[in-house]
């Protein structure tokens, strides 16, 4: 498909009558992409810095991908849990092979993946004999919408009008493992620890190396359960496959989602072997989850990510886009801090900057902002160098700009 010329950005909303408000959208509808760019219906173009809020691993249109969703179309989308499904089992072995876990169970979304973790967790609990089971949570953290999810996520403002919450959640701050120490020492009800190794709707905030192996030896030592949220930070976003994997350690538990199928929805819980066996048959399942089209789509991403090197070029690429946006913001009083890994970038300002995501499309580039004043950045893993140096040109004169305006009172 050639691309349309570029058009006006609409200024008007379009009415969605029959859509719960549930987003602040922008007036724009997109309506297709190739590779890192995509065109709206009234044919603007845009790059992909946000890549579907780290979703779009291999872009838009990928051309090996692309045929493969239609054989699997031709072939089955859908059957049932009932029946082995070969798929799923090829799927989980490569996962436990570049994971060096155990096994794998599927299901559609981050969220779904993070409550299955939950489960897992109170039951090894139960199993152990403890009554009420506790997991250690963060602040900042955010593992989903779903009420357990919710309770576990470290947001005020997402939580609010939702209680009761959840209990058996005990909160510390992150890279503070003398907080963790205090809580073993004082709760014996502990059985997991829960964590993003990058918190994403937090601000792009890293649990640190040496924390991350801290927490290791510590629950090997009190025989809980490392259970790591990569469902952001996974799947080669950071330059390896997995975020936790720059500190050397294994988790017991690893909930995945977002890039693992490219576009399609898909989640997936991996273990390891201290969880392998806690959950049985009637102890949790899924109806969607685990269908053929959503297998094909995470294989498929594996082999093509494989392939065409993208663990690499997120490490590269992001190199350079990182460099580019430093020296673009270079002096810039109200730059906080640059953070993260690869392809998973933040820029923390000074003050909320939520505007900005509105002159970055009227720019001709997608991105988000997250927990207030944090410009975030998760483009497809094929973005090339030329495509990060245009991201940065595009976004370095608009944080100057906003930047230089009078505070608002």
């Amino acid at each position: 498909m050639n691309a349309p010329e570029p058009a006006v950005l609409a200024s008007s909303t379009r009415p969605m009558p029959h859509v719960m408000n549930t987003y602040g959208r922008l007036p724009i509808a997109l309506a297709y992409g190739r590779g890192c760019w995509l065109w709206d219906t009234e044919g603007r173009k845009y790059l992909d810095g946000l890549g579907g809020i780290a979703v779009n691993t291999l872009g838009h249109g990928h051309p090996k991908l692309v045929p493969a969703l239609q054989d699997q179309v031709a072939k089955m989308i859908h059957c049932s849990n009932y029946y082995e499904v070969p798929l799923q089992e090829q799927l989980a072995r490569k996962l436990c092979e570049i994971s060096g876990l155990s096994a794998a169970f599927f299901c559609n979304s981050g969220l779904e993946a993070n409550e299955g973790a939950l489960k897992i967790a109170r039951k090894y609990g139960h199993d152990r004999g403890i009554e009420r089971p506790e997991i250690i949570v963060y602040e900042k953290a955010f593992h989903g919408r779903s009420i357990a999810t919710l309770s576990a996520t470290g947001n005020p403002k997402v939580q609010a009008g939702f209680g009761p919450l959840v209990e058996g959640f005990v909160r510390v701050p992150l890279n503070d493992l003398a907080a963790v120490e205090e809580v073993a020492r004082t709760n014996p009800n502990v059985v997991a620890v829960f964590l993003e190794v990058i918190q994403g709707e937090g601000g792009i905030n890293a649990s640190r190396s040496e924390y991350l192996q801290g927490l290791r030896k510590l629950c090997d030592q009190r025989d809980w359960l490392l259970m790591l949220d990569e469902v952001q930070c996974g799947l080669g976003r950071t330059g390896k496959w997995f975020a936790h994997q720059w500190a050397g350690i294994r988790p017991d538990v690893m909930p995945l989602a977002k890039g693992l199928g490219s576009g399609v929805p898909i989640g997936a819980i991996v273990v390891g072997p201290k969880a392998v066996d806690v959950l049985g048959p009637g102890n949790h399942g899924t109806t969607f989850g685990g269908n053929p089209l959503a297998m094909r789509a995470g294989v498929e991403t594996l082999r093509i990510m494989e392939e065409d090197g993208l663990l690499a070029n997120a490490e590269t690429v992001g190199r350079v886009l990182r460099e580019a946006l430093q020296a673009g913001l270079a002096g810039e009083a109200g730059v906080v801090e640059f953070r993260g890994a690869g392809l998973m970038i933040g820029i923390e300002l000074d003050r909320p900057c939520g505007v900005l995501l509105a002159r970055a499309a009227e720019a001709g580039l997608m991105i988000s902002v997250t927990a207030d004043r944090v410009i975030r950045l998760l483009p497809p893993l094929i973005l090339s160098a030329d495509e990060a140096r245009q991201i940065a040109a595009l976004l370095c004169p608009l944080v100057k700009a906003f930047l230089a305006e009078p505070r608002a009172s």
